[in-house]
């Protein structure tokens, strides 16, 4: 169970994180949440498609690793097999919060997951320095874990213009491997590309004045990569 607490450089102050990629460490996931601002670089090795998250009904993007739970063909060893980390990997094991100061203003907190087996006190990358300042490792993380505080508005306002125009739609996917067994991919979303090639002018312009006319055909060339990610379990078949 995770047990998440307010970092600090006095309670841990000898803090380590173990940053390689293990399946011992929880990496073996078949998707993690991803944002706009990143699909650039995740649309290179992964498919992105929407989720919908299961309590609420709202929607998110997510980049796709495996085809089946505790899978991830990019994880080889201790190795990660991509050119690019998603944010939502790298940052483990903390997390962002946010509350309003005395001044009104909001302030960001950095939470950490104790019960993490990234979480260490001999081994790995220190969080804090010995005169108690931020490592150059904290201060990376610090500077993604706001990344993904705005990319969470990012991704709510780049649904909501979606959902606008009708441009979600479901989708299932049949994968056959090498060895015969077929199985059926659903409960994603993509972009549905006819209504997106059919937009008016007006739409298409309040679309790429935010970048998402760009994000949503990323989306859609992401698509592609599930063609190599079937390669890859067939391999280790």
């Amino acid at each position: 169970m995770a047990s998440h607490v307010l970092l600090d450089n006095i309670n841990h102050k000898d803090l380590r994180i173990i940053s390689k990629r293990s399946v011992s460490l929880g990496d073996n996931i078949p998707s993690l949440v991803t944002f706009p601002f990143e699909y650039r670089d995740i649309q290179t090795n992964f498919p992105i498609c929407f989720c919908k998250d299961p309590e609420t009904g709202n929607f998110y993007t997510a980049a796709l690793f495996g085809f089946e739970e505790n899978e991830n063909l990019f994880l080889e060893g201790e190795s990660w097999d991509a050119a690019y980390t998603p944010l939502m990997l790298e940052r483990q094991p903390f997390f962002i919060g946010n509350q309003t100061n005395s001044s009104g203003e909001d302030q960001r907190l950095v939470y950490i997951d104790m019960d993490s087996p990234r979480v260490s006190s001999t081994e790995g990358e220190p969080v804090f320095l010995e005169q108690g300042g931020t490592s150059d490792y904290m201060q990376r993380i610090s500077s993604i874990l706001e990344a993904i505080y705005q990319g969470q508005q990012q991704t709510k306002e780049f649904v909501e213009i979606l959902l606008k125009y009708d441009l979600i739609e479901s989708f299932s996917l049949k994968v056959e491997l090498n060895d015969g067994t077929q199985n059926q991919l659903q409960g994603f979303y993509t972009i549905n590309e006819d209504t997106l090639n059919g937009l008016s002018s007006e739409t298409v312009s309040e679309l790429m004045k935010n970048g998402y006319m760009q994000a949503a055909y990323m989306m859609i060339a992401s698509m592609s990569n599930f063609r190599s990610l079937i390669e890859r379990k067939n391999k280790r078949l």
